[in-house]
């Protein structure tokens, strides 16, 4: 039957049965993870007779968890699965709950000097410290005309307050939850689109398995991402139904309630179906698109830590032989 346990990684990581399945959190439980809840919640995990861990988020990222085998799965996001098998980590991508950017470039809606991505040459970035980001940002500005050339200022999650209060002049805002904050807190926000201004499209964020570990427990493994994908389908549907979810399973948590019926809304309207209306869906031509970006970059490195001298195969990045026919 399963579990839904909320442990410790350094209690969970050592500690699950040979039977369990142990998923890691990229963050504070949130919207991005509705399709999890549900799946808990609703028991389809228990229908497909899966024990289920929750790992929740430690200084050791998702990607490195798996790759150790210290959890079956995990979120990730299109860069950070990029990242981490080029670097030699056996994990793959199983199911992108998020099939498109979620993301923006964030200004105050005051800012009438900051129209365009052209205009942030010279300009502050409250920042995040991730190297695709940057280049991403880099890349937008480029395309609309501008140098690309911005200076950044390591923040976290201080960026936000940095943009608001004109410290730093833009940031990376996530729609669905720092967007919907900001319109919350009374803070008017203007948001300039990669896509737009013709930069890629990718997936916001995957869920990532061992490779190995799917090697050796197909049948497990299809069960659990089909009851997960499942659990997305469901969210997708019904927002209202994903956001009670993710409530329930999470309480006190959430002080704003309405926001996360809100943020899940804004998710299954614009981000959580392919274009064929499908949820969870991988395409290797799309992950070759912003994947192919990094590496012409020069950002991906190999094992060795060298960057890579040739090309992935990029379809060896992902697999969809785990998700409902």
């Amino acid at each position: 039957m399963a579990t839904f346990t909320l442990c410790a990684v350094s209690a969970c990581a050592g500690g699950g049965s040979d039977d369990t399945i142990r998923f890691a959190l990229d963050w504070t439980p949130n919207t991005n993870h509705t399709g999890l809840y549900v799946a808990l919640q609703e028991g389809l995990f228990d229908d497909a007779g899966l024990d289920v861990e929750i790992l929740p988020y430690n200084d050791a990222s998702p990607d490195t968890l798996v790759d150790s085998g210290n959890a079956e799965f995990g979120i990730s996001s299109h860069g950070g699965s990029t990242f981490a098998r080029a670097a030699g980590a056996h994990t793959v991508a199983v199911l992108a709950p998020l099939q498109h950017w979620a993301t923006a470039i964030a200004v105050k809606a005051d800012r009438s000097d900051l129209a365009r991505p052209a205009d942030l040459d010279g300009r502050t970035y409250a920042g995040f410290g991730d190297p695709g980001s940057s280049a991403t940002l880099a890349q937008v500005i480029r395309n609309d005309g501008g140098r690309g050339e911005f200076e950044e200022v390591v923040l976290g999650t201080s960026a936000y307050e940095a943009v608001y209060s004109d410290t730093a002049d833009f940031t990376v805002s996530f729609l669905a939850w720092e967007g919907l904050e900001a319109e919350h807190r009374g803070l008017p926000m203007h948001y300039l689109s990669y896509t737009e201004y013709g930069f890629p499209d990718a997936y916001s964020i995957v869920v990532n398995g061992n490779e190995d570990w799917l090697d050796e427990n197909p049948d497990r493994a299809r069960a659990f991402v089909q009851a997960l994908q499942r659990g997305y389908e469901i969210a997708a549907d019904e927002p209202d139904r994903g956001a009670r979810a993710l409530l329930d399973a999470n309480p006190g948590a959430f002080p704003d309630e309405e926001l996360v019926f809100e943020s899940q809304r804004m998710l299954a309207a614009d981000y959580m179906r392919d274009e064929q209306g499908r949820v969870g869906t991988l395409d290797a031509e799309k992950w070759a698109g912003y994947a192919r970006f990094l590496y012409e970059q020069g950002l991906l490195t190999g094992p060795d830590g060298a960057s890579l001298s040739a090309e992935p195969d990029w379809s060896t990045y992902l697999t969809d032989d785990y998700q409902a026919p």
